[in-house]
């Protein structure tokens, strides 16, 4: 096996932030101020004590994960790859699969591999997407060959000067300084958009108003669009939690299996972004209270499952976090400094504070559960 495929199959190799203990950003908020949020049930209902959704279990545990090969006096070793491992004869299960059908291409070929293995979400689709990851990693560890691609899917929001690839054209935008109370403002109109025509929208505004630029969201994910008045004035992704984070894993206070098996009743939000000719005071924190009662039951209706508990990243070096403060986020502590892919354990990158969000008292029971 060459040497650069084993140290890259050795790499933690989940998207953004996956792996290490953190993503190289955060969650950002060009402008926060006081409020306050609410503590609810899972769907966003109340619950009296001791009450507990409906769990449907997934054998395949979470979604983030990492991929491992090894080679020792010539024998080798296992994959493991999202919380799967992937013996020497899964592997020759797929050569065969490709021999087959020598005519396939790479998504058929994993809808194939997905249905032999019982490879499914909560929600009993396919693991599509999560399974051409395994093979792209088998066959850059030279373990296979996968039929040539026949699309090359790019980020429109990217500028590439390697391919001359162009931005997207800009949008026209009421750009109108929006300076008013939250009171007057209100009511908020929150607006789920992934996989809907307004999802292009969102990424234009990400991509062009975040700090950070739009990237997408990794695994399962949400997309929301906030508007007042006819008129968009904020955007919130969440996406599938990171599998190793320390500081919340001790917060939480879950075993590992029960880590790898209920990691997917978190969601992480990796991009707040309030427009930056918005200025209403105490608009942040309470989109975020708002966000918090309504998010667990839009996730069930998308992904079959619920979620129990918020995380994100803020870069203490450039933000205070006040909106989350004051939307009833606790800090549960800070990143090492070090991504994913760190060879060592010197900090590479900015260290930041993890916050988090109970979205029902009862998350350290039901998370630890095995």
């Amino acid at each position: 096996m060459p040497e650069a495929a084993l140290a890259r199959a050795l790499r933690f190799l989940a998207g953004e932030p996956d792996g290490g203990d953190e993503s190289p950003g955060g969650a950002r908020v060009l402008r926060a101020a006081g409020g306050r949020g609410s503590r609810l049930g899972t769907g966003g209902s109340r619950l009296a004590a001791g009450q507990r959704p409906r769990l449907r279990k997934n054998g395949a545990g979470g979604l983030r994960s990492y991929f491992v090969s090894v080679t020792l006096g010539g024998m080798e070793g296992e994959f493991r790859y999202r919380g799967r491992i992937i013996t020497a004869a899964e592997v020759e299960f797929i050569r065969q699969l490709i021999a087959e059908h020598p005519h396939t291409n790479r998504r058929q070929l994993s809808l194939r591999v997905c249905e032999a293995w019982g490879w499914k979400q909560a929600n009993g689709a396919l693991r599509d997407m999560v399974c051409r990851g395994l093979l792209l990693e088998l066959a850059r560890a030279g373990r296979l060959e996968l039929p040539p691609a026949r699309h090359v899917h790019r980020n429109p929001l990217v500028r590439r000067a390697t391919d001359g690839g162009k931005a997207p054209a800009p949008l026209l935008l009421d750009t109108t300084p929006l300076e008013t109370s939250l009171r007057a403002l209100r009511p908020l109109e929150f607006q789920q958009v992934r996989r809907t025509p307004e999802e292009p929208l969102f990424n234009y505004l990400v991509a062009q108003y975040h700090p950070l630029g739009y990237t997408r969201p990794v695994g399962e994910h949400l997309k929301y669009l906030v508007s007042a008045a006819g008129r968009v004035i904020a955007c919130l992704a969440w996406s599938s939690a990171p599998r190793h984070l320390g500081a919340r894993d001790r917060f939480i206070g879950w075993s590992a299996e029960a880590r790898r098996r209920n990691i997917r009743f978190l969601a992480y939000n990796p991009r707040y972004l309030i427009l930056p000719w918005v200025r209403v005071p105490h608009l942040a924190s309470h989109v975020l209270g708002q966000m918090a009662r309504r998010i667990a039951t839009d996730w069930e209706r998308f992904y079959g499952h619920p979620i129990y508990f918020l995380e994100t990243f803020v870069d203490p070096e450039r933000y205070r976090g006040t909106c989350y403060r004051a939307a009833n986020w606790v800090v549960m502590g800070r990143t090492t400094g070090r991504g994913k892919n760190c060879p060592n354990k010197r900090p590479n990158r900015s260290i930041k504070e993890v916050l988090g969000y109970a979205l029902t008292p009862h998350f350290r029971q039901w998370l630890a559960e095995v």
